[in-house]
């Protein structure tokens, strides 16, 4: 079937204008330039046309135009008679399409499948008989922090229809006008914002729901603030909102607002769930039963998110209508799985038609990362069998189309539903020709707390990555590591170029652009980090040491551009988190086994804090060596507070640092804290208790820890800099630096930490040389010398027993390795040649043989 340059279309005076307008844009980009509209069944015109091999279009169900009931006969399809509101039959054979739903809704939602059918101008003959199984189904705007835009709305207002979803709950909490000043009316200027919103969601078959939450100071026997409800809600049905709601929830409901509260219902959950009723039942009586044509009044009960009877519930479940919906987020304010049974008890215990406000994708309570998995862990009973459900979307209202999509999916056919076919729907649906680059982008900001708690599993994020590491490790140790290795360079090329690809293919879509910005750029940096690994481990499998370095110094650049990248969120800037628990940990884990092999420790800390970030002082300052950088929080650390560093795996500890304040601050320390470890990150272990800016402590014989912290065990009014922060582990080894030329971190260059750095203040002269001493003299098997770049000269010397010094080689480049022949030594010096570049040492590494 193909749409041909001139069509007609047969539509009756009820035709949805919204659908029709719909089937018009699906015909014109399929081919049409005329459309012909015929108003009731001029049956002979269609005969006509259809003979001269046109096409006849019939739009409308049977409330709509009786034509599309003959036009369906002749096809020999049913009609949409019987089916639930919004259901639809949608077929095409031998030059005729009839669209027919149930009611407008319906024929709007047969039409988007056409839309869908004829997206490459052509189709084979079709029948669709289809209908939703959740009668409410869409999005509920109830996230605190960074509003949606307006523009934000309306769009989103778009994809509801497109996808056949028909509810927006209008609820955020950045609006004063609903919540603080309720009882206000709104200024005209925003009155009309909300008009338009309306109006769109009409246009789409949106039920617009106006949300106000009163609960923060209403008097719920108080004619007046009733009053003040009624008068609220009247100024917004004057605007064609139909559909209302009176959340009750994040509101304390042991403490009145008012006296006259305590005088008429008393005290207790029994008394808040009586006083709420009441206040709910004089508005369902007052206006929405006053109302013909409004529908059934909403409420989020104080307790939302569990099934346990109480007092509370058995007061709203006997005394609050029964025409009112209850919202419930399951069991728990985020639900693992939300099950048919757990829908069934809903519904007993609170009394009530149940509608589920689900948390996902929300990421109000973890905003540096984004949630784009799909919509999962709910049983399909449970959107059949309750009134619908609205998902609570992130802040980025772009990146939440992929959640939504996938919600919308389910809930239209839970039966039927493929979270992961969906899922690549979504993306191929947002991104269009770049979906592969979104399904990287996305499937490395995949997890959530709702696939945490649904798996059981401590995350789920980069479901591809993660076994492509896996495999590659493995390889590695068995020693075939190369086939692995491509695969696994693939994948992070097609992270670190995800970006780019994007930014070209998604210009048309500036806004997710915007709002996803840092995480996209998180993602191609740890993407290049990651290749930078994959080629620094397989040089060193083949022994090329100046590759790995060289390979190395690329991996730490791109991560610490990564960690560099600052989102805002809730509790102050943080480092964007995308990969989760899979890239860092694998870079990590890169870096130490490659600083192994070049003969250091390969102890990798990595910082962790409770605090937010002031300006540019990262965390990562307390652990790159360099005591003149430090880590600012960017406030005063309260109790229970901590700051600390995770070594990654649990290990023997000897001895821990740690240098707070600075000098223009420093007071800035923990004042009143205790410095603990843990293996587990759940049972703590104190070494001391922490009163000063400088610690230094050994830990207990036989002491393991993965996490070492100074925890905050009381209030200060002082801010805290953490400049190092340095566990050692019994085989660490020590040495002490001396020499010249003068350097603000001479220490750096033997400090088993190859990211930190000694650098010269000035080029060497004559006699200038940098000597690094051991504890005691042990056989000498190699001397490696990591330099931050080439251009310093020196010969490389160890000491004799006498005093003197012997030259094995000469250190010209970025990395040198020279052998000692197992000279028994305690001294390694380089002897600089003067001149030249200023000296820049990352690493002088003693490789003793025992």
């Amino acid at each position: 079937m193909t749409v041909p340059r001139t069509v007609v279309e047969v539509v009756g005076r009820g035709t949805d204008p919204f659908a029709l307008a719909v089937v018009d844009q699906v015909l014109r980009a399929a081919g049409a330039t005329t459309i012909v509209k015929l108003t009731g069944d001029d049956q002979a015109t269609v005969d006509r046309d259809r003979g001269n091999g046109g096409l006849v279009v019939f739009v409308g169900g049977p409330a709509e135009s009786g034509a599309t009931a003959l036009a369906l006969a002749a096809l020999r399809v049913n009609g949409p008679e019987g089916l639930p509101g919004g259901g639809y039959v949608l077929a095409a054979d031998r030059g005729v399409i009839a669209l027919s739903g149930v009611d407008t809704t319906g024929t709007f939602y047969a039409a988007h499948s056409l839309r869908q059918l004829f997206v490459s101008g052509k189709s084979r003959a079709f029948a669709i008989r289809d209908w939703p199984a959740a009668a409410l189904r869409g999005v509920i705007e109830g996230f605190y922090g960074a509003p949606w835009s307006h523009a934000d709305r309306l769009a989103q207002l778009d994809f509801y229809g497109r996808t056949k979803q028909n509810m927006y709950v209008y609820s955020p909490k950045d609006d004063p006008f609903l919540r603080a000043r309720w009882r206000d009316q709104y200024p005209p200027e925003q009155l009309e914002l909300l008009s338009q919103l309306v109006s769109r969601a009409t246009a789409n078959h949106v039920e617009f729901t106006y949300a106000l939450s009163p609960g923060l100071s209403v008097c719920y026997s108080s004619d007046a603030d009733k009053t003040a409800l009624v008068t609220k809600f009247q100024s917004l049905w004057d605007i064609g909102v139909r559909s209302f709601a009176i959340p009750l929830d994040d509101i304390s409901y042991t403490r009145w607002n008012c006296d006259a509260d305590a005088a008429k219902f008393g005290s207790g959950g029994a008394a808040a769930g009586a006083a709420q009723a009441f206040l709910l039942n004089r508005v369902q009586q007052d206006f929405i039963a006053a109302h013909p044509g409004a529908e059934r009044l909403q409420t989020v009960p104080t307790e939302y998110y569990d099934l346990a009877d109480s007092p509370y519930k058995t007061a709203l479940r006997t005394q609050l209508d029964k025409a009112v919906i209850v919202e419930w987020t399951g069991v728990g304010v985020i639900a693992g799985r939300i099950t048919e049974k757990e829908a069934r008890q809903a519904k007993e215990v609170f009394g009530h038609d149940i509608l589920i406000w689900d948390n996902y994708p929300v990421n109000d309570y973890i905003t540096e990362r984004l949630l784009l998995g799909p919509y999962i862990g709910r049983e399909p009973g449970v959107a059949k069998y309750l009134s619908g459900i609205t998902a609570n979307p992130m802040v980025q209202a772009e990146a939440s189309k992929i959640a939504e999509f996938t919600s919308g999916d389910f809930l239209w056919n839970p039966d039927r539903y493929d979270p992961d076919a969906s899922w690549l729907a979504a993306i191929a649906d947002l991104a269009g020709p770049v979906a592969p680059a979104l399904k990287v982008f996305a499937e490395n900001n995949y997890s959530s707390l709702l696939v945490r708690l649904e798996t059981g599993k401590p995350d789920l994020d980069s479901p591809v990555l993660r076994p492509l590491l896996t495999a590659f490790w493995s390889a590695l140790e068995n020693g075939n590591p190369r086939d692995a290795a491509a695969n696994l360079s693939r994948y992070l090329t097609a992270m670190s170029t995800a970006p780019g690809e994007l930014r070209r293919g998604m210009a048309s879509n500036p806004k997710f652009l915007a709002e996803t910005g840092p995480w996209l750029d998180q993602v191609g940096l740890y993407g290049q980090a990651g290749d930078h690994a994959v080629k620094m481990l397989l040089a060193q499998f083949d022994g090329d040491g100046a590759k790995a370095w060289a390979e190395r110094g690329e991996l730490v650049t791109a991560l610490k551009r990564a960690q560099a990248i600052r989102v805002e969120t809730s509790r102050g800037p943080r480092n964007p988190s995308t990969c989760t628990d899979v890239c860092v940990p694998f870079l990590n884990s890169a870096l130490a086994t490659a600083d192994r092999w070049f003969g250091l420790p390969g102890i990798r800390p990595q910082p962790t804090t409770s605090l937010g970030t002031y300006t540019d002082h990262l965390p990562e300052r307390m652990v790159d060596g360099d005591p003149a950088t430090y880590y600012w929080s960017d406030r005063a650390p309260r109790s229970g507070d901590a700051v600390g560093i995770d070594l990654g795996t649990a290990q023997p500890v000897s001895h821990v640092d740690i240098a707070m304040g600075k000098p223009t601050s420093p007071d800035d320390f923990v004042h009143d804290g205790v410095l603990e470890y843990s293996a587990d990150g759940e049972h703590w272990t104190a070494v001391k208790t922490v009163t000063e800016p400088v610690i230094s402590a050994d830990f207990p014989d036989g002491a393991k820890a993965r996490y070492v912290r100074v925890r905050s065990t009381g209030t200060q009014i002082f801010w805290l800099v953490v400049r190092e922060f340095t566990v050692s582990t019994p085989d660490s080894p020590r040495y002490t630096v001396t020499g010249t030329p003068a350097g603000p971190n001479l220490a750096a260059a033997a400090d088993n930490n190859a990211d930190s750095m000694y650098e010269a203040a000035s080029p060497p002269v004559p006699g200038d040389a940098l000597v690094v001493t051991a504890t005691t003299p042990k056989p000498l098997g190699k001397v490696v010398v990591l330099a931050a770049e080439a251009g310093a000269g020196a010969d490389v010397q160890i000491a004799d027993a006498a005093g003197g010094w012997h030259t094995i080689g000469r250190m010209d480049g970025g990395y040198t390795e020279l052998p000692a022949q197992g000279a028994v030594t305690d001294r390694v010096r380089l002897l600089w040649t003067p001149g030249g570049v200023a000296p820049k040492i990352a690493e002088v590494i003693p490789a003793f043989t025992r």
